[in-house]
């Protein structure tokens, strides 16, 4: 039972990209937390592979004989070999898979709308960008060329007598 522990653990541990995951990270917040998430993970990996991972020294019933006595040692002996321990029934996981399942759906969908939403902010930053190089020697045809909606508005606005007072 503890071998299994400590395989899937190191398992786990080998199956995150913790490096990857890393680099998505644009806020402060968010990497502390990472950080946070990260070291606990390591503490509990570690507890596992070091502590659950080792078999127990077997008892030298001998050695407490001498000591002891036999009668003792004995009864102490054949209590400890009557106790059984309860094998492990998982009956968490079934109830919490299609819910994780459901939630990395649901982060591959709001990924793909950060990427989207990101290149659009990208695309947004290089036309500011652009506009700011050009602002100084941009002449209002050049500025409408690029918002016929703007020209159009103020096309209107003259047209109809608005002056905005």
């Amino acid at each position: 039972m503890s071998r299994k522990v400590t395989d899937v653990a190191v398992k786990a541990s080998k199956a995150i990209d913790w490096d990857g995951m890393a680099k998505l990270l644009v806020s402060d917040e968010a990497r502390k937390e990472f950080s946070n998430l990260r070291h606990a993970f390591d503490e509990v990996n570690h507890a596992l592979q070091t502590k659950f991972s080792q078999e127990p020294e077997p008892i030298d019933w001998d050695y407490y004989r001498k000591g002891i006595g036999s009668r003792l040692v004995d009864m102490y002996k054949e209590a400890y070999e009557s106790i059984e321990i309860p094998k492990y029934v998982d009956n968490v996981t079934p109830q919490y898979k299609p819910k994780f399942d459901a939630l990395l759906v649901e982060l591959k969908e709001a990924e793909e709308k950060s990427l989207k939403q990101s290149e659009s902010l990208e695309k947004e930053i290089a036309e500011v960008q652009e506009l700011k190089k050009k602002l100084s020697t941009m002449t209002a045809d050049e500025y409408f060329a690029k918002h016929p909606e703007l020209k159009k508005k103020f096309d209107d606005e003259i047209r109809n007598d608005y002056w905005g007072y």
